[in-house]
């Protein structure tokens, strides 16, 4: 007799509602990425296409597609050159400024200070103050006849006249410098600072007891362990001041002759003033491209510091 073996019965298989729950997770997520396509992905491409028309301002006004035609424009534009150079000086002067005087405005706050949290607190202001505010208090500053900086500058017989400091070709770009760097320097202390206060401590008192002085304390330990954060608040600043508009726009417009007008406020006035939407929008895609290497020079150093 042959004994007959039944197989055992298949274990049923548990669904996860993975799927489910992913399809949940993306209807949760439409109400917050759909205002991002309309309000930021859709303008940007819009106006990607627009550099490759001429676009102008008007009604039933034709569109038509030109190719690099506007670029080849751009290639000879002087002003253009002109502001891309005042640009790049914008930018790097107040980016390098502005680390320097944060650098040490972070290893200031850093000691122990009677009222340091107050002064911390002072620090923030110019950064949670808005660029136009910012800008119309330094204009009534440095207003030639009845800004206090001038009169603190006569009263200190550092000069015998009123200085025109935001409508002088000599002095106008310089000025504006030094307005971003005000603006900018809170942001990039506090992110300083945050790194200052994550290096292990241990560190300076093995090197106190080497005998190590503060300078080769700070250039062998402080400046290494903050290379990650020196590297991204940098670039982001890069980018920043390369955008900037509101500030410089209040400030002086562009002026005097030109001396301050930076790439965005050229692609502003071909757009709005002139109605060359087209040229305008070229500008702005040569501007994207440039921040884009900014962006690719930033994640390159951050997966490099990760790795």
């Amino acid at each position: 007799m042959t004994a007959t073996v039944t197989a055992p019965a298949p274990t049923p298989v548990r669904k996860t509602g993975k799927p489910k729950q992913n399809r949940e997770a993306i209807f949760l997520f439409l109400p917050a990425l759909l205002p991002v396509l309309l309000l930021s992905v859709y303008p940007l491409i819009r106006g990607i296409a627009l550099g490759f028309t001429d676009a102008r301002a008007g009604l039933n006004v034709d569109t038509n597609f030109i190719g690099f035609e506007n670029f080849s424009k751009l290639l000879h534009n002087g002003l253009f050159w002109d502001s891309f150079r005042i640009g790049i000086i914008w930018t790097l002067s107040v980016t390098i400024l502005q680390f320097v005087a944060a650098l040490g405005l972070a290893l200031l706050l850093n000691t122990t200070i009677r009222f340091r949290g107050v002064a911390r607190t002072i620090a923030l202001i110019p950064w949670a103050m808005p660029p136009v505010v910012v800008a119309i208090m330094w204009r009534l500053l440095l207003h030639p006849t009845n800004g206090p900086v001038n009169e603190i500058l006569q009263k200190l017989h550092l000069t015998d006249h009123p200085i025109n400091f935001l409508g002088d070709f000599s002095t106008a770009l310089p000025a504006v410098i030094v307005v971003g760097i005000w603006v900018g320097m809170p942001m990039t202390t506090i992110t300083l600072l945050a790194g200052l206060q994550g290096i292990d401590r241990s560190l300076y008192e093995a090197a106190a007891v080497d005998g190590a002085s503060a300078w080769s304390q700070f250039w062998n330990i402080t400046l290494p362990q903050l290379r990650t954060v020196i590297v991204a608040i940098t670039s982001l600043d890069l980018i920043w001041n390369f955008n900037s508009f509101g500030l410089v726009y209040v400030l002086t417009a562009g002026g005097p002759g030109g001396k301050t007008m930076l790439p965005m406020l050229f692609a502003y006035n071909e757009a709005f003033r002139y109605g060359n939407f087209g040229m305008a929008a070229a500008m702005g895609d040569v501007m994207v491209v440039i921040i884009i290497v900014f962006l690719a020079f930033y994640l390159r150093n951050r997966l490099r510091s990760e790795a």
